[in-house]
């Protein structure tokens, strides 16, 4: 037999033909001489039929005896079902197959959890056993979604001139970005290779090249800590583009984006997307990707009460404000909630005002700020009654930042995103500086070939942090999409842009010797932008996490819970690599004998309070029990004799009768203390709030 058609693509067209179909056992259901099985593959869902007037006994009896998830191939002939039993959450819920012969191509063992959709499952234990997620109906979707949204891309490129060039994987290490992950060099000793952070330099070659218009949908490689819209190794966008100047690259986009989300979704995004500096954004929203499905804007109110006799307000460098429409009503509870929020994100106390539905003011303020501050404030802010105004007083970096955390926090707490909304936004004129404290110096706050506004060339050597960079973010929903930049084509300006990161030539000539050469021999101006395919599907599938739409992550250490990696190798492959081994392998070792015992944890689910010293002995009489128990495995006992302690048993079934119920002072008799009904413990078991 040979598979006719996809379970999930059979339709009423198909009533009275004879088909063969292939899949999984998805569910089962005996009714007693008539057998439901609905089979599933890649496409859907198919019900399926057996009838014992209809088969012989050995198909009934395969059908009978046939585990969920086991692969089989069933034939038979398609008919409509009983009008009664019509499925419409299904798309052949109107249709069934009358089985005549089935084969098992493959018997499933027991599984570590019920592949169903319905059914909640740990994510730890999901992506130790992924390939039996995938089966799952949300994640083989998010990824047939993603090669659809991929393709969707790539046609939309092709047709825009847009030539697809594969960069190479293993590259050279520089120090600007994350980390590099390396790979040692078993033919070039001592030297290793690094993965690709992203195609940068490459793609700039290939526009000294004249490539014109290049794409490609690329793997990249950081090794930096993770979270929920971030992995280790991630997909990429990659474009770049000659003869170009900024607002070229931003319509591009424009309209690369309003085509895939009509492609996709089916969303039409007729506007165009608002533009804002970096400046505004982060004076606006307190953060470089504003989400603007929501309001709470952030107002700079320093001018208007500083003047006031409210000392923190005097003291400080910025005062910044935000309007939480509609909530003058809060509670003193809802308030000291807000303020701890607030002192979480960094800030030193809450100032507030209510302004009560008759326009009556609530606030301490109203002892410092003269009424025709007041009025002022309340203009600038847009505040009416039943308004309640929201104050931040501090620097001006951390002002920003500590009202923009808090203007997330009250859209997440309020439920004020919506959910089926795509709100783009452009952020323009990023700082081409940021100072690292770790390295003590500036750095490139995208890249290192990043141009640098024309206004802003002399500074260069003089004013880091005062130079904008020809850079621009799409900015959806409060995740940063992407990013990109108009790149420097000229050699001299390279040159001083490393000489303002503080290289020196050797450094220049040995890191990016080859790129500042290639620019000498004819550039043309260009830019471009990379995206991320990850972040773009995990929004559009409205997921919670990189991991829903990718084949086979990696969790929140950067290892592989199903494969295990990364893992230590063998000896005999370092020594081929030239890599020392005698600290890796006693480091093997040492891991493999150490069994790491979670002591705090244990404790704190015991409800035990334990000193230092106790904890240190505890773990080492828990380590010394599992390495015994470990042992007893390598006990020879071939030459022993076989024992068996089995006893007869009675009364193994008791019955069950009602007997008296015990008193109180019954029940607390054996209680070494109690008092007033309850048994007392000693005071070290400690209950938490």
């Amino acid at each position: 037999m040979k598979r006719t058609q996809y379970c999930g693509l059979i339709s009423e067209d198909y009533v009275g033909r004879s088909i063969t179909v292939n899949g999984w056992v998805w569910s089962k259901r005996d009714m007693g001489g008539v057998i439901f099985i609905d089979l599933k593959d890649r496409e859907g869902i198919l019900q399926t039929v057996f009838d014992l007037n209809d088969v012989t006994d050995d198909v009934f009896s395969l059908a009978e005896q046939i585990k969920l998830q086991s692969v089989v191939q069933m034939h038979g002939i398609i008919r409509i079902r009983g009008e009664e039993t019509y499925n419409d959450k299904l798309k052949t819920g109107t249709i069934e197959l009358k089985v005549s012969d089935i084969v098992v191509l493959s018997e499933a063992s027991n599984l570590p959890f019920a592949i169903d959709d319905n059914t909640f499952i740990k994510e730890d234990l999901r992506l130790k056993y992924r390939y039996l997620d995938i089966r799952r109906t949300e994640i083989s979707d998010n990824l047939r979604f993603r090669h659809m949204v991929s393709k969707v891309i790539r046609e939309y490129l092709d047709d825009d001139g847009f030539v697809e060039i594969e960069t190479p994987i293993l590259t050279k290490s520089t120090p600007e970005g994350a980390r590099d992950y390396l790979v040692p060099s078993r033919v070039h000793q001592q030297k290793f290779y690094a993965l690709p952070q992203s195609p940068q330099i490459f793609k700039q070659l290939l526009m000294v090249g004249g490539m014109d218009k290049y794409y490609q949908i690329a793997r990249c490689f950081r090794d930096e800590d993770l979270r929920a819209d971030r992995q280790p190794e991630f997909t990429q966008v990659d474009m770049e583009m000659s003869f170009v100047e900024q607002e070229d690259v931003l319509i591009h986009l424009e309209k690369l984006f309003k085509h895939i989300f009509k492609k996709s979704i089916g969303k039409e995004i007729s506007d165009p997307f608002l533009r804002m500096t970096y400046t505004e954004a982060m004076d606006t929203y307190g953060c470089d990707k504003p989400d603007l499905r929501y309001g709470l804007k952030i107002h700079d109110v320093t001018e208007i009460v500083k003047k006031s006799g409210f000392s923190i307000f005097k003291r400080s460098e910025c005062i910044r404000a935000i309007n939480y429409k509609n909530k003058a009503s809060m509670t003193r509870g809802e308030i000291e909630q807000l303020t701890k929020k607030a002192l979480e994100f960094g800030a030193k106390g809450m100032a507030w005002i209510a302004i009560e539905s008759d326009g009556t003011i609530n606030s301490i303020l109203t002892k410092y700020i003269e009424k025709k501050e007041m009025d002022e404030l309340f203009t600038q802010m847009d505040a009416q009654p039943n308004d309640f105004i929201v104050f931040c007083a501090d620097t001006f970096e951390n002002s920003r930042k500590i009202l923009g955390s808090l203007r997330i926090h009250i859209a997440q707490k309020d439920n004020m995103c919506d959910k089926q909304a795509y709100s783009f936004v452009i952020v323009t004129d990023f700082p081409l500086f940021e100072y690292s404290e770790e390295q003590k110096r500036f750095v490139a706050a995208h890249h290192p070939f990043t141009c640098p506004h024309p206004d802003d060339l002399k500074y260069m050597l003089t004013d880091k942090k005062r130079i904008r960079a020809l850079s621009y973010d799409i900015v959806l929903n409060g995740t940063e999409l992407g990013s990109g930049s108009i790149r420097i084509h000229d050699s001299n300006m390279q040159n001083l842009m490393f000489e303002a990161l503080g290289m020196n030539k050797e450094q220049i000539k040995s890191q990016f010797g080859f790129l500042v050469k290639a620019f000498s021999f004819g550039t043309p101006p260009h830019g471009g932008f990379a995206f991320g395919l990850d972040r773009l599907i995990m929004i559009l599938r409205q997921a919670s996490s990189l991991r829903d739409v990718i084949a086979f992550p990696k969790i929140k250490d950067g290892s592989c819970v199903m494969t295990k990696a990364p893992d230590y190798v063998e000896n005999e492959q370092l020594k081929a690599l030239h890599i020392s081994y005698k600290d890796h392998f006693e480091m093997k070792e040492k891991r493999k004998n150490d069994i790491e015992i979670p002591i705090d944890k244990l404790s704190k689910l015991a409800r035990l309070s334990l000193r230092e010293e106790e904890k240190k002995s505890l773990k080492e009489d828990m380590q010394n029990i599992i390495k015994f128990a470990s042992n007893i495995i390598n006990i020879d006992t071939s030459n022993v004799e076989q024992k068996y302690t089995c006893f007869e048993m009675e009364n193994v079934f008791r019955e069950d009768k009602a007997l008296k119920s015990l008193s109180e002072d019954e029940l607390l008799s054996n209680a070494k203390t109690h008092s007033d009904g309850y048994i007392t413990v000693p005071a070290v078991l400690k209950a938490e709030v």
